[in-house]
């Protein structure tokens, strides 16, 4: 999570881009596989490089991951807002 953490971090400072390079190099990423906010900061990333259709399909993707109420609405908050965007 620490490493999904400074991807994140490395998205906002250095752009979209080098976010998404940090997130493919988290070693052992399938700790995460469950995790639905992997798939979301991947989403926001695409959402930020102009890409809302792939963002949509990764939101898509967190929502049948989210783990209780909240993190659905959430989740279909983010969906909702990104189908807006394209």
């Amino acid at each position: 999570m620490v490493a999904l953490n400074r991807a994140i971090a490395v998205g906002m400072a250095e752009g979209p881009e080098a976010g998404l390079e940090a997130i493919s190099a988290i070693e052992d990423r399938q700790r995460l596989a469950r995790y639905p906010f992997l798939p979301a900061a991947v989403a926001e990333l695409e959402l930020r490089a102009g890409r809302p259709e792939r963002a949509a399909e990764r939101l898509r993707a967190a929502l049948r991951l989210a783990r209780n109420p909240a993190e659905e609405a959430l989740l279909l908050r983010k969906l909702v807002a990104c189908s807006a965007a394209g």
